[in-house]
């Protein structure tokens, strides 16, 4: 018994600290769907950070996976922060204006359609833990204009390398 415990316990202990390392610090997480073109595309691998990403680090334009709660199921989604907790958002002719200013950027994504903060959530300011996210193909996204603003408990991490498909392997950047 004591050798067969001696062979079984190397094994053990790599078991328990990939499912820890899995469950707090890095996940992977398959991307589902076109609502992240260009900048991610159906089938990548990503890997997710989720240890040391909280309320105080979550930033504009990061890249998330987060829950999305359907009526049967809790489905992991990819999206992009675009509004933080105090915030007004607007969209006007494919421009983002948050508190009324126009925020300037180099940005890829898709047409998006006019839109303001009170259409999503009968509010005038994102509530204290709440989010406003987007997918960077803005015509064919199912995001914050369908289901509302996210808590913030349902982001699981932040997506910050490709490991799929090789040819496109690296960090991802904003």
């Amino acid at each position: 018994m004591k050798k067969f415990i001696k062979e079984v316990y190397p094994y053990v202990v790599i078991i328990v600290i990939v499912v820890l390392i899995r469950s707090f610090i890095v996940t992977p997480v398959i991307v589902s769907g076109e609502s992240m073109v260009p900048t991610l595309t159906d089938k990548d691998l990503l890997l997710v950070r989720k240890i040391g990403y909280n309320k105080s680090s979550i930033k504009r334009f990061d890249i998330v996976v987060l829950y999305e709660h359907e009526v049967d199921k809790k489905e992991e989604i990819v999206k992009r922060i675009i509004g933080l907790p105090g915030e007004h958002i607007s969209y006007r002719k494919n421009k983002l204006y948050v508190n009324d200013k126009l925020v300037e950027g180099n940005f890829i994504f898709r047409d998006t359609g006019d839109f303001n903060l009170e259409e999503i959530c009968s509010c005038t300011t994102i509530p204290d833990g709440k989010y406003l996210v987007l997918g960077d193909n803005r015509p064919v996204s199912k995001d914050s204009r369908y289901f509302g603003l996210i808590d913030e408990k349902d982001i699981i991490g932040k997506a910050i390398y490709r490991i799929w498909p090789i040819s496109s392997f690296g960090k991802i950047y904003k």
